[in-house]
């Protein structure tokens, strides 16, 4: 065994860190590199002595407790996501991170998806979801083990490495093509490869190398865009920690914020901030930090503890908090689903229709009415966000009031998404069930059958809006890295439109 963890996710130039680990073939050696568009090594010791601790039970809740194996002294890098990668005498490679934070703050900055990553994180047994350790060696079927899913997570263990640190290979969370005639439905672009590698239905879906963030910075950094980086629990502990930017970037699946952060986004973009959100499933699950332990209950967080509704942890979409995250999104997850994965849209053209193509984002864009972008890479696939919306006198799409969709917001292009998978699936269900009743009772006021069945029909949406003195861009979906990876003349165009607009 080979595993390590640092005692905080997110450092500042001058500042220290504990790196914590355990390995059974020392010595080692540690190599920390700033990954953007190039990998630049900023910190090499070797020789490290590092003992083999046990993992206590409970670690996915309570955290290792391993004794401080380094102590790590931040030198002037710049800010960026860095990967730590320790090395035993046998060649077996461990893999965390830090955030640097910036010294003078670039004009930008693009907050890191880490509580996503908390919640995921199922080293040492469980995650959010699942018992995924039990599921993964036989002992549960999918739905016991889902109901063995932990509502505390610690920061302080190691991460999985599938899920932290993939090989360059790693094939996406998506269907590549369309599903042939009266062919089984299958989920993810390489079947085999995730069989060769043991990857469990958690290990696609967060993470920072070799996915959507990643891809992001690659791009960026090649357009000459600076930004500083921060992570999701910057925006907890530190209401001031947006003071002085221009725009905040969010990439990939940013699905998990807690109370604090949403308020400072919200503060942020009410004073005149910019929010680009090239993400999907952006903020549906309402979380909390008490101390280095994230609580997540989900579908269990009006049960599993006795706490104010500030505190209390569910869909943002709940009515206990009156604060549905379409307020600052645009859009939700509730009404949009998932598109080319299992059954759910699985014929889809795994592109965006354009309806509003005068709209400043597709500005020298060369779309018209009723164009398709996207459909080869494709750009919907996964998780998309989107709303409620009819057919204006002028044939285009404008919004229905619903879980706080903003009654300006300006539908640009939008594509049919699922967000489950129907009832009377003839092939075995591939993604894990969510609680239907639930969703359908927040977003229609009913659980009956037609008010489940509604939730399942729904749209990825791209879309923009203003909010106070500020300004939202919502791409609606999660594969929108991969449009820009993939060199996509209209994904890129609409980035650098976006950028243009949110930072002149």
């Amino acid at each position: 065994m080979i595993a390590c963890y640092t005692d905080k996710l997110s450092v500042s130039p001058g500042e220290r860190f504990a790196l914590y680990a355990s390995v059974d073939n020392g010595p080692c050696r540690l190599e920390i590199a700033r990954v953007g568009a190039n990998r630049d090594t900023v910190y090499v010791k070797d020789n490290i002595e590092i003992g083999n601790h046990p993992t206590p039970p409970n670690a996915d809740r309570d955290g290792c407790g391993w004794p401080v194996a380094l102590i790590v002294e931040v030198g002037d890098w710049k800010s960026g996501y860095y990967d730590i990668a320790l090395t035993d005498s046998a060649g077996e490679t461990a893999h965390h991170f830090v955030c640097v934070k910036a010294r003078a703050k670039a004009r930008a900055v693009l907050a890191l998806a880490t509580n996503t990553l908390h919640a995921y994180n199922w080293w040492s047994g469980a995650n959010a979801y699942c018992d995924v350790t039990s599921l993964m060696t036989g002992k549960l079927k999918m739905p016991d083990a889902m109901a063995r899913g932990i509502g505390r997570l610690s920061a302080l263990r190691p991460f999985t490495q599938m899920l932290l640190a993939p090989p360059d290979d790693v094939p996406r969370l998506v269907n590549a093509r369309k599903r042939g005639f009266r062919e089984k439905s299958w989920a993810g672009e390489n079947l085999d490869w995730s069989r060769a590698h043991r990857v469990s239905p958690y290990d696609a879906a967060a993470g920072f190398l070799n996915r959507w963030e990643n891809a992001f910075v690659r791009w960026a950094e090649g357009e000459g865009i600076a930004f500083d980086y921060l992570t999701d629990r910057d925006l907890d502990s530190d209401a001031s920690v947006l003071d002085g930017y221009e725009c905040v970037f969010l990439v990939g699946h940013s699905e998990y914020w807690s109370g604090p952060e949403r308020d400072v986004i919200e503060a942020f973009v009410d004073r005149g901030g910019k929010l680009a959100i090239f993400s999907g499933n952006t903020a549906f699950w309402k979380v909390r930090w008490d101390g280095d332990t994230m609580v997540c209950h989900k579908w269990a967080g009006e049960s599993a503890e006795h706490v104010a509704p500030k505190d209390a942890t569910h869909l943002w979409s709940h009515p206990i908090f009156a604060r549905p995250e379409a307020e600052i999104t645009g859009l939700s997850f509730i009404y949009g689903g998932y598109h080319r994965l299992g059954l759910c849209a699985a014929r889809g053209v795994g592109g965006y229709t354009v309806y509003r193509n005068k709209h400043w984002a597709l500005e020298a864009c060369d779309l018209f009415y009723g164009d398709i972008i996207g459909d080869a890479i494709p750009l919907i696939g996964y998780e998309n966000d989107g709303c409620l919306f009819e057919f204006d006198v002028d044939g285009l799409p404008a919004p229905l009031p619903g879980l706080g969709v903003p009654k300006n917001l300006e539908i640009i292009a939008f594509t049919p998404a699922a967000f489950a998978e129907p009832a009377d699936n003839p092939y075995r269900p591939l993604i894990p069930p969510e609680q239907l009743g639930v969703v359908a009772q927040i977003a229609y006021g009913s659980d009956n059958a037609a008010a489940q069945a509604r939730v399942t029909r729904g749209h990825a949406v791209m879309a923009s809006f203003k909010r106070g003195k500020g300004e939202v861009f919502n791409g609606g979906t999660t594969e929108w890295a991969h449009g820009l990876a993939a060199g996509d003349s209209f994904v890129t165009q609409i980035t650098r439109n976006v950028v243009k607009r949110f930072l002149p």
